[in-house]
């Protein structure tokens, strides 16, 4: 089975730059302290089993310094015996004066840079927060983020379906910016009926914005004990949202690797698109990721 995987971490714990996960604190996730322990390129090709890669696009890991890991990437992929062709979405603070500064940089370290990832996910339960401030809502990130357009620059959207009207609106504002929605943009509030339509219709609402792609990815992060049944209509509900042309199947590995083997993340996409065209299951696991990422 042959895929490019869009959506994978790497990280050397030596580099002191994720100190989240130096120190392993329960949060959406569960307990993690079983990913607490480096994981590259190298450590990837193991776990792929029988998966042929074709090429893969590492997303920032919430490090420190961006730039240190732009940097640590960099050399990373470059002394690998087997060099998948691979791209950066890097990491950027907009709200800081100095963001398109350090976005310059990393983009002169390496010609893989394709896009750029600042976690936006607000939310009322503190176990599901992660940055505890309205990014979107901020006029000097605004101005920052203004600028990924003239740096040819994506932007790897990580929100919360109550973020979704906000995140749409901004793509309108930015139709020469392409977003790619992240974790089939992570269904949180999942105790009844309001949960499941505020994503289904914040996901239409997005979908409705020609420059914003969805991947199909992080299901474990909140759902550990995901079946194909449970997320088959989450995918499907994002395919029909966004259609084959806008949907990249990703592992999000090692993260979702807390709950299932690598082999078995993509089996389980491939056995709920079975009756897909042959044209369409080449779109959603390996066409739209290599054009989207420009591998």
């Amino acid at each position: 089975m042959q895929v490019i995987d869009p959506h994978v971490h790497f990280w050397a714990l030596a580099q002191g730059n994720q100190p989240w996960l130096e120190h392993p604190t329960p949060n959406l996730l569960g307990d993690y302290a079983p990913m607490a322990k480096d994981f590259g390129p190298g450590e990837l090709l193991t776990v792929s089993g029988d998966i042929e890669l074709l090429g893969l696009v590492h997303v920032e890991a919430d490090a420190v310094d961006p730039l240190a890991e732009t940097r640590w990437l960099v050399d990373e992929l470059n002394r690998q015996e087997v060099r998948l062709p691979s791209a950066l979405v890097v990491g950027a603070d907009l709200s800081k004066p100095e963001a398109i500064d350090h976005l310059e940089a990393q983009c002169e370290l390496s010609n893989q840079v394709r896009g750029v990832r600042q976690i936006l996910n607000v939310h009322a339960d503190p176990l599901f927060d992660y940055v505890g401030r309205h990014y979107m809502e901020e006029a000097g990130w605004q101005d920052n983020f203004s600028q990924l357009a003239r740096l040819g620059l994506s932007f790897d959207l990580q929100i919360y379906p109550s973020q979704m009207a906000r995140a749409a609106q901004l793509a309108a504002e930015h139709p020469e910016t392409l977003f790619v929605l992240n974790h089939a943009g992570m269904y949180v509030d999942r105790q009844g009926v309001t949960g499941w339509r505020a994503w289904r219709d914040g996901l239409r609402l997005l979908a409705a914005q020609s420059n914003v792609m969805v991947k199909l990815s992080g299901f474990g992060m909140l759902d550990h004990d995901w079946t194909v049944g449970s997320i088959r209509p989450l995918i499907l509900e994002a395919i029909d949202a966004f259609g084959v042309e806008r949907c990249l199947f990703a592992s999000n590995y090692p993260v979702d690797g807390l709950y299932a083997a690598y082999q078995d993340i993509w089996y389980a996409y491939a056995e709920i698109v079975t009756e897909a065209s042959a044209a369409e299951r080449r779109a959603l696991f390996v066409d739209n990721a290599r054009r989207v990422y420009r591998l």
